[in-house]
């Protein structure tokens, strides 16, 4: 497939996605493939899955640590859209069978309260527009084989999202820090990582006013009742049948998931 043909690389990982089935990177055969490329595909990507049934209900940022983007060698996180399909609730069961590779990982999820769009929006400019923040859970995924992604894979790829499990819980932004917001990770019972909110973009706000200016700058809004996925803050863990993973933040509480083999 020519560089150009973004229409066939999104059914390639639309095919992948419906089968469970991993692809190639498509990096491996066009390594110049770069973030511009795995936006033009992940553009073409996401009708095929509305054309299903599915609906956008937020955004998810990724690449948001300093230590992910030194590993993939890039200065800038990437995003994709959140679609129903993959929202839990706290506590709810995540079947491995929706999946390929799955992994988790705890993160600060915002829910917009007004508009936002960009460019030239500021952390400032965030806060009042957020509803409150909630304790999630990502399940990221992905549909290339064996995690060999680079930038132009993943960004294509939805921005290698799965699921989310985002807590009942919101909690308004008034006298709250979303920087110094601390997070214990544990996996049936035991300490496996901890974070604060800091390691999104040295503050949560910043990476929905980055979301905001980049969407701004294509014409579009991040609008009233998004989910915004503001990246994880510790490394991805694996996940096997029998799991229970919680994480517990100050001030926005827990967010538990059980990991069940199928649906």
């Amino acid at each position: 497939m020519p560089v150009t043909d973004a229409a066939a690389k999104a059914r390639a990982l639309y095919e992948a996605r419906r089968t469970r089935v991993p692809i190639p990177p498509f990096t491996d055969t066009e390594p110049d493939l770069g973030m511009a490329d795995g936006y033009a595909i992940q553009q073409e990507l996401v009708p095929l899955l509305l054309a299903d049934g599915d609906r956008v209900v937020g955004h998810k940022v990724g690449v948001t640590s300093a230590a992910m983007q030194k590993m993939i060698g890039i200065d800038t996180p990437d995003y994709g859209p959140v679609l129903s399909s993959t929202v839990y609730r706290d506590g709810d069961a995540i079947p491995l069978d929706r999946f390929i590779a799955p992994k988790v990982e705890a993160e600060i999820v915002f829910v917009l309260g007004s508009r936002l769009q960009g460019p030239g929006i500021t952390p400032t400019d965030v806060a009042p527009a957020i509803a409150g923040a909630a304790a999630a859970m990502e399940i990221v995924d992905s549909r290339i084989a064996d995690w060999r992604i680079k930038l132009a894979d993943t960004v294509a790829d939805l921005a290698s999202n799965g699921a989310v499990a985002v807590s009942s819980r919101l909690v308004p932004l008034a006298g709250l820090d979303t920087r110094l917001i601390g997070m214990t990770f544990t996996r049936n019972g035991e300490l496996v990582d901890t974070g604060a909110g800091a390691a999104a973009l040295g503050d949560p706000l910043a990476v929905v006013a980055w979301l905001a200016n980049v969407l701004g700058e294509a014409g579009a809004a991040l609008e009233p009742g998004h989910l915004i996925m503001t990246g994880a803050l510790h490394a991805a863990v694996p996940l096997k049948a029998g799991d229970v993973f919680r994480a517990e933040f100050d001030r926005l509480g827990p967010v538990t998931i059980r990991v069940k083999e199928t649906s």
